[in-house]
């Protein structure tokens, strides 16, 4: 009977939690684009049409007056973000890819959603409820960001519900890389008239799992060049340090003292040079910071400016942490978007989230979601002009 029961509450929460199939975009090629400026940095939609799986990739418009947003329906990825700088001129902060080719041919998470467990868990494994459950391990000796076949690497269902908001759907099967119970995410994107970009997460589970979604977009809001002389603010009082392999060690230090401390705003690459165990680890920044919390409400997590273009970027959240990653194992190797690569720092991560191997870490802020329970998650990227 209790098998029963779960399988009819996971085909009403189908019916009633997945509105959508992967419909075509509304907006033509093009379509009610101002500005021929704006419009040449978008990727093309062509660049997208393809089938993965069985499963038709799109590339969906988001647009207002303020913001202009691509987003691809594989991985769930956001592929232009246009604002403007001081100037007026429209500048794509997003850094990545602009065809769907390359973005299937690698394992990088440009831009990506990311699933079922953003963040690291260590050595693949984790227990729940008694259980032990193996996860692939794909950044060694740990899973990173739900594994190879994660949400950033299969092609959600789309369906574009106005002008500047999309809802992206997936279903991720009962031992889908090694996590248990289906799992139904759903993710909605709207670009707001704050010149802001809003995603909203939300998942339920048939049985009890671990869940802990994200936005993996790279920022240069300068558009290309070196990120280290980007201004940056956290509104943490606290981080967590991890071990030789990126594992939270379980402490809460603080920042204090530390070249972590952006409580006062810095240059990204300061004190990266600094003498310090934690960055030698990290080969710079890349680390979870403890954020204040406020029931669910949407708190201030950081801000960055481009020195250059002077495009200020707040990230507001309702999640308890944000990894801060700054670009630290680019290497040139990828051709990006206006032929340019993926150098060493030149973009930078703020992704917002339960803490890094939380499943392992009884202190931490749980990441278990039970079955009657919905997983919910908002954050935004919201952009002005720094005085």
């Amino acid at each position: 009977m209790k098998k029963t029961m779960l399988y009819s509450l996971a085909v009403l929460s189908v019916i009633t939690f997945l509105s959508c199939g992967s419909g075509e975009p509304i907006d033509e090629e093009g379509a009610a684009i101002e500005k021929k400026d704006t419009l040449s940095l978008l990727a093309p939609k062509p660049n997208f049409e393809d089938t993965m799986n069985g499963k038709k990739v799109h590339l969906f418009y988001l647009k207002n007056k303020n913001i202009k947003v691509s987003i691809t329906n594989y991985g769930g990825r956001v592929v232009n973000l246009i604002v403007p700088d001081s100037s007026g001129e429209m500048k794509d902060v997003a850094v990545g890819y602009d065809n769907f080719s390359d973005f299937s041919g690698s394992q990088n998470f440009f831009g990506a959603t990311i699933g079922r467990y953003g963040n690291r868990i260590a050595k693949g494994k984790f227990a729940l409820n008694g259980r032990t459950y193996e996860l692939p391990v794909n950044n060694t000796p740990n899973s990173l960001h739900g594994g190879p076949g994660g949400f950033h690497n299969v092609v959600w269902d789309g369906i574009q519900m106005t002008d500047s908001s999309l809802q992206l759907t997936y279903k991720s099967k009962d031992g889908e890389m090694g996590f248990p119970g289906n799992l139904y995410a759903k993710v909605t994107f709207t670009a707001t008239a704050e010149t802001a970009l809003k995603i909203e997460y939300e998942a339920l589970t048939d049985k009890p799992t671990v869940c802990n979604l994200t936005n993996h977009t790279y920022f240069n809001l300068n558009g290309e060049g070196t990120i280290n002389d980007h201004i940056l603010m956290i509104n943490a009082n606290q981080y967590t340090p991890v071990d030789a392999n990126l594992i939270p060690t379980g402490k809460l230090d603080s920042v204090g003292g530390t070249p972590f401390d952006f409580r006062t705003p810095y240059k990204i690459g300061e004190k990266i040079n600094e003498k310090n165990t934690q960055l030698n680890y990290g080969h710079g920044y890349d680390h979870n910071f403890v954020l204040p919390v406020d029931s669910g409400k949407l708190v201030l997590a950081a801000e960055a400016i481009g020195d250059k273009s002077r495009i200020a970027m707040k990230v507001f959240t309702t999640e308890p942490g944000i990894q801060f990653y700054g670009g630290n194992f680019m290497q040139g190797k990828n051709d990006l978007k206006r032929d340019t690569k993926d150098k060493h720092r030149s973009a930078f991560c703020l992704e917002t989230q339960h803490f890094p191997d939380s499943p392992n870490q009884p202190d931490f802020p749980s990441t278990t979601l039970n079955p009657g329970d919905t997983y919910k998650s908002t954050t935004v990227y919201k952009f002005n002009i720094a005085k």
